[in-house]
């Protein structure tokens, strides 16, 4: 397993996404990639999932220090007071202290300040071990780092072979921190493309593992893809045993699209970074 190291964080650079996952059905996913060997599991408040995502761990047998965690705080919780309270209320649902506990997304009415502020309280509080950001574009990450004084670990943000966060990227590893791709699969989009197709066949895989290779061969990223289907699960782990050459990873790279994004919630969505 890559490990990506971020100010004292060590993140497995492959993870499993759980939005989506539910009750039984969550617990069960978690269990099974547990078994594969997954050991970096991403959550979120609003996911409402947290309390299945904690268990399976806690029934998996491993060892507390062997896997990592990371909670995310809904908006509407940015306020002081509020975000600690909300950070409390998940190491409760999760049964855990979460490795890394993030701002879901910006939240353009309450001043930055009070809410990095308040994060930084819920680390010191022993809410998490650390702390981070996602959807945040380069202007407002680059406000971020500069109101905390504990660093920040990881931007979260949507990264896959159609869209180019090469500003984001060039800023986090400005900033000693790591890139964490969700939707690494553009919502499956990878898949049939022609020429993920083809590099993938000449390497005895398919376009989804070719995609999620492409992610973790960049320094400084790891990649959260989520799925609910065994089959699934396991093709996504088996990425470690072939390398893209440089020629592969530039011919991917050149498949972003300025329409490429498949995340942009209308009243969430900040103003993105020009690609």
């Amino acid at each position: 397993m890559i490990v990506v190291e971020a100010h004292g964080a060590r993140i497995p650079a492959l993870g499993l996404g759980t939005w989506e996952l539910a009750g039984a059905l969550c617990e069960r996913i978690v269990e099974l990639a547990l078994a594969i060997g997954y050991r970096h599991f991403d959550t979120a408040q609003m996911y409402g999932n947290e309390r299945e995502v904690g268990r399976a761990i806690a029934k998996s047998g491993i060892a507390r220090a062997e896997v990592f965690v990371t909670t995310k705080i809904w908006p509407d919780s940015f306020r002081r007071g509020t975000l600690q309270a909300a950070a409390a209320a998940s190491v409760e649902r999760l049964g855990l202290v979460p490795d890394l506990l993030l701002l879901h997304w910006p939240n353009p009415n309450v001043p930055l300040a009070e809410t990095m502020e308040a994060l930084v309280d819920a680390r010191a509080r022993g809410f998490t071990r650390h702390i981070g950001i996602s959807n945040f574009p380069t202007r407002l990450m680059a406000e971020a780092i500069s109101l905390s004084p504990v660093p920040l670990v990881t931007n979260q943000v949507e990264y896959h072979p159609f869209l180019s966060q090469r500003r984001v990227l060039a800023a986090c590893r400005d900033a000693g921190m790591a890139l964490t791709a969700y939707c690494p699969l553009a919502r499956g989009r990878v898949f049939g493309h022609p020429v993920l197709r083809r590099i993938a066949s000449r390497h005895g895989k398919n376009e989804g593992q070719v995609a999620l290779r492409w992610l973790l061969q960049q320094p400084m990223v790891a990649a959260v893809p989520r799925s609910a289907r065994p089959e699934h699960l396991r093709a996504n782990f088996e990425v470690f045993d072939f390398t893209l050459s440089e020629a592969e990873m530039a011919e991917i790279a050149a498949l972003a699209d300025p329409r490429g994004r498949v995340v942009d919630i209308d009243g969430l969505a900040p103003p993105w970074d020009p690609e």
